[in-house]
């Protein structure tokens, strides 16, 4: 006989907290996070609270999405448009720096610098598109700042390139929209949100240690995101668009939290 489960004396406000806490500790894991929050679901009662079933696909599915949907948001409300993240003297950047990619080394993506051109649609005035040359010959700045991982390493870089804010502004985009996206030529895709398109050290990255942006590092641009985990930092970006409609990401869309604030 299925009998209804026991209802429980619990403390919503500690059980909220600890939630919280776990999805957090999520980014220093190797697993992948529908399997640590699935998992989180027993802890706590928590499946309690989402009032779902764990042998009930859909039930944890609504659940884990609940719950990455809060997560977004107070990372969105912690997060200070205006602070810095830490950067490093040169002889602080790691060499050699680490690839990182969804597929091996051997199979990074070779984009022709003499037919690139940079797309840019949505919520923007100037739609045309960006050459390298035209894109080299806008203000640059270089930064020295820590790359941090999902799986829990970390390396310190030097990037330079364009500030994507100024950017922005020089295609005309609606900066109160919601979402920046981009798509890449190794077919990765993400987004992110405005306030991050806007902070002033998020980059877009076109040399690498003072040198034209290596392959493997994600020629012929990349964005760069100190305050970003690594799968929030695209590279090979071949369009960006600007919109009011949430456009998920490559792993966002397979249970990652899709702000991935560090």
């Amino acid at each position: 006989m299925i009998q209804a489960p026991k209802r429980l004396n619990l403390d919503g406000d500690a059980v909220l907290r600890e939630a919280v806490d776990r999805i957090s500790s999520a980014n220093r894991l190797t697993q992948s996070r529908r399997n640590f929050l699935r998992a989180s679901l027993t802890l706590g009662g928590l499946s309690m609270l989402t009032g779902c079933m764990l042998d009930d696909s859909a039930s944890v599915d609504a659940a884990l999405g609940s719950i990455s949907r809060f997560n977004d948001k107070v990372q969105g409300w912690l997060f200070d448009p205006n602070r810095l993240a830490p950067t490093y003297p040169d002889s602080m950047i790691t060499r050699p720096f680490p690839f990182n990619a969804y597929y091996a080394e051997n199979e990074v993506r070779q984009v022709e610098e003499s037919g690139y051109r940079l797309e840019v649609t949505g919520l923007v005035a100037d739609k045309r598109q960006w050459s390298l040359p035209e894109l080299r010959a806008m203000p640059q700045t270089d930064q020295v700042t820590r790359h941090i991982c999902v799986e829990g390493w970390s390396a310190i870089g030097k990037w330079g390139g364009v500030p994507f804010a100024s950017f922005l502004r020089r295609v005309g985009a609606d900066t109160s929209a919601r979402y920046v996206g981009f798509k890449c030529a190794d077919d990765y895709f993400t987004s992110i949100d405005m306030p991050t398109a806007l902070h002033p050290q998020t980059l877009l990255a076109l040399t690498w240690d003072g040198q034209v942006l290596p392959p493997k590092y994600g020629f012929p641009m990349k964005l760069r995101m100190p305050t970003k985990l690594g799968y929030k930092n695209p590279k090979h970006i071949q369009a960006i668009f600007v919109t009011n409609s949430y456009p998920g990401g490559y792993w966002e869309d397979q249970g990652y939290n899709w702000f991935g604030g560090s």
